[in-house]
């Protein structure tokens, strides 16, 4: 009888519910009763998730608070995460966008690391992130932030298997890690996201559907659509909510929705003409959430949408991040709209080829292959 593998999964932290989580759960999909462990643990908040399954946290979690100031102990993360002991595990599969995929295997473990992003902090956005940041903060990142590097680099020669979620993160992989990384897109959600039963007839809105954050950049959105007089929905709630209803204060054709449920957003992105996408993302799943319900999409021209969007199929690309380049490629897309470019039946088939199916068995071989090298 073949001996069961034991399967360990090491997430970044467990503090909040998010598209990482979703991931976290595909993979336990295909290994139910692997042990997680992780830097910080929020029952409370991630009520309904990982309940099944045996979570270690790191000496991290005695801190008091620290589920909410995790954030702030950068330098103390790598030491956290390789005092973890993974002896007697055969697979350790990482899912990472910081420290995670530091951890410290035996030679006769393997280990596959899924890479959300290298740490943005750390690499291409060090110097956004410290212009935007107070004098203490910058003083630590002067401070901190070189050492931790040297480990960032270290750590990822370490790994047995490097896989990325798009080509554009593992062209990031190549450069800062300079390790050559397998492409394994991630899946659209296909049973929150789908196409309308019967045909929808659109009404003409666009949809901006997204957390409320900086990065975002729902500005964009919003004054391009107020500049040509185009009506919008904002979906989502966050930091920046305040700052973005007073930009589009006085507008009526600027609506803010909030946080809907998967039902609402559905019938929001079922009507509308196309979803506004505007950020530089490393995959970018909202564009193919719009996608798998018939919807195009019209995005900002780079990052990973530009893998999932398909031009002047499936959507259209502006190629500034400005209100005016997104302003020209919303009167490009409705000349092509008008022209009867967009299919929603072609645009959902689209979607369908990112299925949960086709990212189990691409990862679930990947594993295999890595379980079957170390073992060689």
């Amino acid at each position: 009888m073949e001996k069961k593998l034991k399967v360990a999964l090491v997430h970044d932290w467990l503090v909040n519910y998010g598209g990482a989580e979703t991931w976290c759960e595909l993979a336990l999909d295909i290994y139910p009763d692997a042990d997680i462990y992780t830097l910080v643990y929020d029952k409370k908040k991630l009520k309904g998730h990982f309940e099944k399954n045996a979570i270690h946290t790191s000496s991290l979690q005695k801190i008091p608070f620290a589920t909410k100031l995790y954030t702030k102990l950068l330098k103390f993360m790598p030491k956290a995460f390789e005092a973890f002991d993974f002896t007697g595990y055969d697979l350790v599969i990482c899912s990472s966008s910081s420290c995670a995929k530091g951890v410290i295997t035996p030679p006769s473990t393997a280990q596959v690391a899924y890479i959300h992003t290298p740490m943005r902090y750390a690499w291409d956005l060090f110097f956004d992130y410290k212009r935007r940041s107070g004098f203490l903060t910058r003083f630590f990142m002067d401070r901190w932030m070189p050492s931790i590097r040297l480990w960032d680099y270290a750590s990822a020669q370490r790994i047995d298997k490097v896989i990325a979620n798009s080509k554009y993160i593992a062209r990031r992989i190549k450069k800062f890690w300079n390790r050559d990384a397998q492409v394994i897109y991630s899946p659209v959600n296909e049973r929150r996201f789908y196409p309308a039963e019967k045909a929808v007839e659109k009404k003409d809105y666009y949809v901006f559907f997204s957390r409320l954050v900086q990065y975002k950049r729902a500005d964009i959105a919003i004054q391009a659509c107020a500049s040509l007089g185009k009506k919008l929905v904002v979906i989502g709630g966050g930091p920046e909510e305040k700052n973005l209803k007073k930009l589009a204060a006085g507008n009526q054709n600027i609506v803010f929705a909030g946080r809907a449920s998967d039902e609402a957003v559905r019938n929001y992105l079922y009507e509308a003409k196309a979803l506004i996408f505007c950020a530089e993302e490393d995959f970018g799943l909202t564009p193919l959430e719009s996608q798998a319900c018939g919807t195009p999409v019209i995005a900002f021209g780079k990052g990973g949408a530009t893998e999932t969007v398909l031009e002047n199929k499936t959507g259209v690309f502006f190629s500034e991040q400005t209100a005016e380049s997104c302003a020209e490629a919303i009167q490009a897309f409705e000349k092509l709209e008008a022209a009867g470019k967009f299919d929603a039946k072609k645009i959902a088939a689209h979607a369908k080829t990112f299925s949960r199916d086709r990212f189990i068995k691409e990862f679930k071989a990947a594993c295999e292959e890595t379980l079957a090298e170390v073992r060689s």
